[in-house]
């Protein structure tokens, strides 16, 4: 199997392994979805991090509010009854005024909290220093669990306002923001290496060759965009006496 250490910037981010006859395509395709899952899973850790410690999200049009104002305006909580935590709630007041303050008691608060740890090391940077490659399944799984720990802290479910459930279903709405400028269409995905596009219709061996111990340097790309680029560094093995071309 060829190696790909998939990098953004200078920075590791995952080690995948594709064989050569893998079509560039599929491969463009496996590793933007490993990409995005990560950036999916890493927001939604962020998130479950302030619902841990602050409770489900306010509505938009009580968020930032003071008690004075939610008052004046006579503004209510609809789902702060429908949506409370296992076992009952202790109020930890959201200063930034995102969250209701409802959060969960300190046992279902360590239920999230070590879910989040478990995620976050499954598709963690560290993987690649331990040589460990990561795969479109493992991030999945990440997601479940995830998913499996809000189902048990919160067995009436989230708001449909909360960026946490949002997240779950695929309705996120990220355009304005930074983690939105992270992210890589599927269909915008572009893989170069050595300077060149690497065409989707072609196969990854009809660039690296047939050798599948090699590891190779290639960088992805939106289409037409010079920024926000993920690069994979690929080293090419070569048999003993021979060298690249």
């Amino acid at each position: 199997m060829v190696q790909l250490r998939v990098k953004r910037g200078d920075e590791n981010q995952f080690l995948l392994e594709a064989s050569g006859s893998i079509s560039v395509e599929e491969l463009t395709v496996q590793v933007t979805r490993i990409y995005n899952g990560r950036l999916k899973v890493q927001r939604l850790c962020s998130e479950m991090e302030e619902l841990a410690e602050h409770g489900i999200s306010l509505p938009p049009n009580m968020q930032g509010l003071t008690d004075d104002q939610v008052e004046d305006l006579k503004l209510k909580d609809e789902w702060a009854e429908k949506c409370t935590p296992s076992g009952g709630s202790v109020f930890k007041k959201d200063e930034i005024g995102r969250r209701n303050g409802h959060a969960p008691n300190e046992k279902m608060m360590q239920v999230l909290k070590k879910t989040i740890e478990e995620a976050k090391a499954l598709i963690s940077k560290k993987q690649a220093e331990a040589n460990v490659c990561v795969t479109v399944e493992m991030v999945k799984e990440a997601l479940d669990q995830l998913r499996g720990a809000v189902m048990i802290v919160y067995p009436m479910g989230l708001p449909p306002y909360d960026p946490i459930r949002l997240e779950f279903e695929d309705k996120e709405d990220l355009s304005g923001t930074q983690a939105g400028l992270q992210v890589i269409e599927e269909s915008e995905a572009q893989l170069w290496w050595a300077a060149k596009e690497l065409k989707r219709t072609q196969k990854l061996s009809d660039y690296v060759g047939k050798n599948e111990k090699t590891k190779i340097v290639v960088k992805i790309q939106k289409v037409s965009t010079s920024h926000f680029s993920i690069l994979i560094i690929f080293f090419v093995s070569f048999p003993a006496g021979e060298k690249g071309q």
